[in-house]
């Protein structure tokens, strides 16, 4: 299983800033053949509590805190290697919409993003704004992609 470092520095000691935590996330689920997901932080009230951390379970498909935020690492295999299909004329299987504004960071590999009319390749350091859109991501590469998102609950 991949290995994903978790360093948390915003604790305080005596007044001073200091590493509260510096470890490898026990957060890691491999949710289907190579489809990677670390939950790495999540709130659940805006503004944010800065001395609480909200556990939440790790799911292939987030479920964001209502009035909360939500950190993840995911890591998106080839389609080929899920075993995923698309047929002509029809929408990509893993088509869904979520009610948040995502910040997405492309890490690593390529990956297009699918919408109900377009799509367009991402590659490393591209930015994505999802706005609560119906969405796929298909990876039609040889390797994985890794890409971080940052999901905050919106109306």
């Amino acid at each position: 299983m991949k290995t994903i470092p978790r360093r948390i520095i915003t604790g305080l000691k005596d007044g001073k800033s200091v590493i509260v935590e510096d470890r490898i996330s026990n957060n890691v689920i491999e949710h289907y053949p190579g489809l990677i997901i670390s939950d790495i932080w999540s709130t659940h009230q805006t503004p944010a509590n800065l001395t609480e951390e909200l556990i939440i379970e790790n799911t292939a498909f987030p479920n964001t805190p209502k009035n909360g935020t939500y950190f993840r690492y995911v890591q998106i295999p080839p389609d080929k290697d899920l075993g995923i299909e698309t047929k002509v004329g029809s929408p990509h299987p893993l088509m869904h919409q979520t009610s948040t504004l995502d910040y997405i960071i492309i890490l690593s590999g390529e990956i297009y993003l699918i919408l109900e009319e377009g799509e367009t390749l991402l590659e490393p350091g591209d930015i994505v704004i999802q706005r609560g859109t119906n969405h796929a991501w298909s990876n039609r590469s040889d390797e994985p992609c890794i890409q971080l998102a940052v999901l905050i609950d919106a109306k």
